[in-house]
């Protein structure tokens, strides 16, 4: 069946003679070598036919758009010439009127006149025409710019652009005028055009894929006429070079770099080039000669393909975050701790030193921290062994206490016959110099009892007179002020010092051995005894699990800081570091005093560890410091650059501050139980607060036992107990009279609170040793007794007793005021305690 659809080669020869009517473009060979048949003439005419109706309905469209302006360039260009005429007509009347002079001076004026007028039209005339001529030509340079950007020849275009300025520009015309704006809105209109094809072409040339991890890069394409070095003109021209370049960095980074340099992803991938594309690929290992391997893929991927400008550009953007990337996390990371592995930090130094070589042959100068990183050998890898130090002391008080660790401290005294006794009678572990038990040594039995106390106050009960049948015997006594507390003791009472305000290691007499108050001591014991032995003392307390790795890591330092100063390691490029090894120490120990106590004091007791453990590590680094300067494998410099005296002290009085602290509360605490600033006796039930204090001191004795040394548990608990006696005596002291049912009462919180006796009940013997931890014991019981004496009583204590080397006279007499009537047996104790100041002669 015929069909009137014309034949391949008549529609192909039609749109040849089309092109070619209509761009003067030859036809393919393919077309050109096509039979001539006498249909196809006529398709080709009616394809003739339909382009020229297609020309002239796209004519007919323009100028229906630019019909007004075409009449106004119309209406202008008819108004110029009818002045042409009228000025070529002028011009005629003029040449006639001088080939004929009038006679008269007006016509002359005239003449002079239209002259003047001629002239400023041909100059308006002139400009009109060269602004026209301006217009044309800005007109058809944009015309320029269109085919150069439909052409993609950007920048051709963009030359043309910025001549088309120029000219615009050069144009006598207000700026004001519409032609003007409406070329200068063209022109803006196709710089933003071929700007949409600048980023085309641009994203054509380097095209980086983010998810894909890939970067492809080209000099030139042979589908775009521009190439890359053009497009840094274009860049340049648009002034987005540093845009352009810092999206650049941010994809490369995106897509190369965070991938590859993530150290804490479980695998590492590669990278590969191929052609001009860079991408991620398959996997590599995590060391540093593979990082730079990568790396220097990818820097010189970018110089052999990024013009120099641009790689100039990039560089300050890019190299610094790879920089610091590299040694902060991939060169610190290779930095060893210690010693060892050294040869492998060495072999990361050579490494580094070749990558900023590889770095600077590729042009690239701006190495900073890198180029750093390499010459600093030695304080980078002192920084890191501060940081491991500090991080190594944070992470053991992170993990607690641990299982407490029971140690041992030894003592050596030189001590009399009479003091080794009394300090066997306190349960210490005691030896002489040839290794035998004390008692051995000196003779004494082990069932023998402890010497006694000479001035008890239970011996005075049985020598007190009979009682006075005249005197009130249930009258009671009130008490001065907390001053009396500070009284002297007896001089057969050891005096003890307050831990709160001491050093209380003094309780330990620890170092006492190297002292040179030791000598003088026994020389003063000599006098009296004149065989003296040497008296070793054992005492042991708790320590926790944290200060033995301190010790260890700090004898790791410096044995570290000692080995560089040998010859073997003189070659080694961190033996500069030797000296300022030697500092880390004080760090660690500076920052175990300053987070330690976040740690303790959750824990019960926590305090007291802390004051056990800080102690230990003093004394532990102290030996380690005297041993030190006596190695003979170490060279002098060593010995002479590890000092830790400082140091030591400075934990002796961080031991201490807790010591002190964990009693302040203790007692603050317990004042609270006994009524705060309140007087205890003026409030109601008066024995439940008692029996409160009594109660905690027993508690915190039990809490403290496990912990503490039994010398310093006796001082603390000590402590406490006078705490308690010396509140209950300023109470008793305040009131301002006693009667007889209050005295009793009294009496019988005394009792209650004497019952804590039982805590300081000797290894050996019966009588506790209450008075010699707690100063204002003896006081307590003395007031206990007076509570329940008559005058008579009162007088003998005062006299014949030991009364006055507890109380003051005043304090005496304000009592007897505040409890007896004022009579003349009264006055006359009074008359006769006043007169007697000073009874047993002190």
């Amino acid at each position: 069946m015929a069909t009137d659809t014309p034949e391949p080669s008549a529609t192909q020869l039609a749109q040849a003679i089309v092109e070619f009517s209509l761009r003067g473009s030859f036809p393919e060979e393919n077309v050109s070598s096509l039979p001539l048949k006498p249909d196809a003439l006529a398709e080709a005419i009616k394809a003739l036919a339909d382009a020229r109706a297609k020309l002239q309905a796209e004519i007919h469209a323009i100028n229906e758009d630019t019909a007004d302006d075409v009449r106004a360039w119309q209406t202008n260009a008819q108004s110029v010439q009818d002045d042409m005429i009228r000025s070529k007509a002028l011009a005629n009347e003029i040449i006639k009127t001088s080939e004929a002079p009038a006679v008269s001076g007006k016509d002359t004026h005239d003449a002079e006149a239209k002259a003047k007028f001629l002239v400023r039209e041909l100059n308006y005339n002139a400009q009109v025409q060269e602004a026209l001529k301006g217009i044309r030509t800005v007109n058809r340079t944009l015309d320029e710019v269109e085919k150069a950007r439909d052409e993609r020849r950007i920048l051709d275009a963009l030359h043309l652009l910025e001549r088309s300025w120029k000219e615009l520009d050069a144009i006598p015309v207000n700026k004001s005028c519409r032609a003007i704006k409406l070329l200068d809105i063209r022109a803006f209109e196709l710089e933003s055009d071929v700007h949409e094809v600048f980023d085309h072409v641009w994203n054509t040339l380097i095209n980086v894929d983010v998810e894909k991890h890939t970067v492809s890069m080209s000099s030139g394409r042979d589908d775009e006429p521009m190439s890359l070095s053009d497009a840094v003109i274009g860049l340049q021209a648009y002034k987005e070079v540093d845009r352009r370049t810092a999206q650049l960095w941010a994809s490369l980074n995106a897509a190369v770099l965070v991938p590859r340099m993530d150290m804490e992803r479980e695998t590492l991938p590669g990278i590969q080039i191929q052609d001009n594309t860079l991408e991620v690929k398959g996997t590599t290992d995590k060391s540093v000669e593979s990082l730079f391997t990568d790396l220097e893929k990818v820097f010189r991927f970018l110089v052999e393909r990024l013009p120099g400008d641009l790689v100039e550009t990039i560089s300050p953007t890019l190299l610094p975050g790879v920089i610091h990337r590299v040694t902060s996390v991939w060169l610190d990371s290779a930095v060893p701790s210690s010693l060892n592995d050294m040869a492998r930090f060495q072999q990361v130094i050579a490494l580094a030193k070749s990558f900023c070589a590889t770095l600077r042959k590729l042009g690239f100068t701006n190495l900073g921290d890198l180029q750093e990183w390499t010459e600093s050998a030695p304080r980078v890898w002192l920084s890191k062994c501060r940081e491991a130090a500090l991080d190594a002391v944070r992470t053991k008080l992170s993990k607690g206490f641990g299982e407490p660790t029971r140690v041992e401290k030894i003592e050596k005294q030189m001590v009399s016959k009479s003091e080794g006794q009394q300090i066997a009678s306190n349960g210490a572990a005691a030896v002489d110099d040839d290794g035998e038990g004390w008692g051995d040594a000196w003779g004494i039995g082990d069932d023998e009892p402890p010497k006694e106390e000479p001035k008890e106050v239970e011996k005075k009960a049985a020598a007190k007179p009979a009682d006075d049948g005249d005197e009130d015997v249930a009258d009671a006594w009130g008490w001065g002020d907390e001053a009396a507390e500070e009284e002297q003791l007896i001089e057969e009472t050891r005096k003890k010092t307050e831990m709160e305000d001491e050093d209380p290691a003094d309780a330990w007499g620890w170092g006492d051995d190297t002292n040179n108050d030791a000598p003088t001591a026994t020389a003063t014991a000599t006098k009296s005894e004149p065989e003296i032995r040497e008296l070793v003392l054992k005492e042991t307390y708790s320590i926790s699990s944290m200060p033995q790795p301190v010790l260890d890591l700090i004898a790791a330092i410096v044995e570290d800081g000692a080995a560089l100063t040998q010859d073997r390691h003189a070659s080694s490029p961190v033996a500069a570091a030797a000296a300022g090894l030697f500092g880390v120490p004080t760090l660690a120990l500076a920052l175990f005093r300053a987070i330690s106590p976040h740690y303790y004091a959750p824990k019960e007791g926590g305090n007291m560890f802390l004051y056990n453990d800080a102690t230990w590590l003093s004394e532990k680094l102290a030996d380690f410091s005297a041993t030190w300067k006596t190695r003979h494998d170490i060279s002098t410099r060593a010995q002479n650059m590890l000092r830790l005296d400082s140091d030591v002290k400075a934990l002796q009085g961080f031991a201490n501050r807790a010591y002190t602290n964990e009693l302040s509360l203790k007692k603050m605490m317990l004042r609270d139980r006994l009524g705060g600033e309140q007087n205890l006796l003026q409030l109601d039930d008066t024995e439940s607060y008692v029996a409160s204090a009594v109660s905690m001191v027993r508690s915190i004795a039990l809490e403290w036992e496990p912990i503490l040394a039994k010398s310093v548990w006796q001082q603390a608990v000590g402590s406490m107990v006078d705490a308690l006696a010396s509140k209950i005596v300023s109470d008793v002291m305040d009131l301002p009279s006693i009667g007889q049912e209050e005295a009793y009462n009294i009496a019988k919180h005394i009792a209650s609170v004497e019952e804590l006796d039982d805590l300081f009940l000797p290894s050996k013997g019966e009588v506790p040793l209450t008075a010699q931890f707690a100063g204002s014991w003896l006081r307590l019981k003395y007031l206990s007794e007076v509570l329940q004496s008559n005058l008579r009583d009162v007088r003998y204590l005062w006299m014949e007793g030991e009364l006055s080397l507890y109380f003051g006279v005043e304090e005496v007499l304000d009592l007897i005021g505040a409890s007896f009537e004022d009579n003349a047996r009264t006055r006359e104790v009074v008359r006769e305690i006043r007169g007697n100041p000073r009874p047993r002669g002190e």
